[in-house]
């Protein structure tokens, strides 16, 4: 583990603050962590990611342990692994009897709302939401969004939170979401609150950036990274330009969530966090999409401040996986952590403190019935698979396929599967993935197929 900063550590809050903070929790749809400015080979221009990360801690290998929007988002609200809840897939319900992180809130006397995409109902479309009842989870303010990422603009609906009628404003879906952000915070102050805001972009479509933020990019100038084939870059420039656009304009939407806590003077009493529910491939390995073990697809952005208790300034390096998020949120926040969370409380990383933290993170890909489209079931083999500070090791249903050298190889060129040099360190990654599917409930047949070679390892090399 390895934790590094200017400033002082973070302790108790500061004189002042008010023993229960106000949390601010905002995840956006498919920002990879290599996708953050100051990375190499990467373009994107923001500024206020750059401010938080200035004035808090940011954990450079946040992992999503299964890089999908309704399996992240089962994980994050429920507290516990896929195969619990049943959200194995997309578009799956997270059930009424669920425990949520919004009523662990609600119940430690916060105000508690969610805005944006939910993606966490059975049904496609205007059926999915019910906006009132067990199916908020918690969540007293419910303004769920959706067709939020078939397009960015004027196309995204949400319901009236008092008639329950179908409303479909005009504009841009990141902006709108934000403008029933600022509402909620400035509304109330006698009590504190936690609001989940859950911005649609960067996900597809690209090119429907704001045209403001797309005239930043040259797509003639963008750089590439090192494992996207020459030969796709080309093709990739486009979705490139366009992905920084949209990251770029969720950037100007948290500079207006910081202004209204300035302006509200509740910056201080204010825990904020922005994530990001998985990433995107991007022409890396010459793939797209997500449903992989690959660092494009799993490694997440996750930003942390809270003034006076998280120190400024600081990198962690220690593994924050996405089943930690619930009780290390409550944790923080000083909310009792449920009894029912899979996950550890890593709050006192979070405070900046050195504190062991976990020698891998489970990933898994565990059903595809729900891909968007034929290409995306061809290229993403189910798997289970194991993140180490050093290591990716991934098992598809046929067998072994990959196993990457993140701190020889970044961007993970050579598959070392079969280099029997690393022998002893594919048994070990092996028990380790053992004893993960065991807490995660997970019946993977491991011991059945490990001896075998996977096809699938063909397809994960960059040319």
């Amino acid at each position: 583990m390895s934790v590094r900063q200017q400033e002082p550590r973070g302790a108790a809050p500061a004189p002042g603050q008010r023993a229960q903070p106000n949390l601010l929790f905002v995840f956006s749809d498919e920002h990879r962590a290599c996708s953050l400015a100051g990375e190499p080979y990467c373009d994107v221009q923001t500024v206020h990611l750059g401010r938080l990360a200035r004035e808090g801690i940011s954990f450079r290998n946040c992992i999503s342990n299964y890089p999908l929007c309704s399996p992240y988002r089962g994980m994050l609200l429920s507290g516990r692994w896929p195969f619990q809840t049943g959200i194995v897939d997309n578009a799956i319900a997270l059930r009424a009897g669920e425990f949520s992180l919004g009523e662990a809130f609600r119940r430690a006397g916060y105000r508690t709302g969610y805005i944006g995409k939910w993606h966490l109902s059975a049904h496609r479309g205007d059926r999915e939401f019910v906006p009132s009842g067990p199916a908020r989870h918690g969540f007293e303010d419910w303004q769920v969004w959706s067709t939020s990422n078939k397009r960015h603009f004027d196309r995204a609906f949400t319901f009236d939170p008092e008639t329950g009628e179908k409303v479909r404003p005009q504009g841009y879906s990141a902006t709108l979401m934000t403008d029933a952000a600022l509402s909620f915070i400035g509304s109330r102050t006698d009590k504190p609150w936690m609001l989940v805001l859950s911005w649609g972009p960067p996900h597809p479509p690209f090119e429907d950036a704001p045209p403001e933020t797309l005239r930043l990019y040259d797509p003639d100038r963008l750089e590439f990274r090192p494992n996207v084939p020459k030969e796709m870059r080309p093709e990739v420039k486009a979705y490139l330009r366009g992905y920084y656009a949209h990251i770029s304009a969720i950037d100007a939407e948290l500079g207006r969530l910081l202004q209204k806590l300035d302006e509200t003077q509740q910056a201080a009493d204010t825990i904020i966090v922005y994530t990001s529910d998985h990433g995107t491939m991007l022409g890396s390995h010459s793939l797209g999409g997500k449903r992989l073990p690959l660092d494009e697809a799993c490694r997440v952005p996750f930003l942390l401040r809270y003034p006076g208790v998280v120190p400024a300034n600081c990198n962690s390096d220690v593994l924050l996986s996405a089943i930690d998020i619930f009780p290390s949120l409550c944790g923080l926040a000083g909310a009792s952590v449920p009894a029912h969370c899979e996950g550890r409380d890593r709050s006192v990383s979070m405070r900046g403190s050195e504190a062991p933290g976990p020698e891998s993170a489970l990933l898994m890909h565990l059903q595809k019935t729900n891909a968007d489209t034929e290409g995306a079931e061809k290229l993403a083999p189910l798997f289970r698979g194991i993140r180490t500070e050093r290591f990716t090791y991934a098992v598809a249903g046929d067998g072994r396929w990959c196993l990457y050298d993140n701190r020889e190889d970044p961007y993970q060129l050579r598959n070392l599967i079969d280099e029997p040099a690393l022998a002893r360190s594919v048994e070990a990654l092996d028990e380790l993935l053992a004893q993960w599917l065991v807490r995660a409930h997970d019946p993977f047949p491991l011991s059945e197929i490990r001896q075998r070679r996977s096809v699938h390892g063909r397809t994960i090399a960059a040319e």
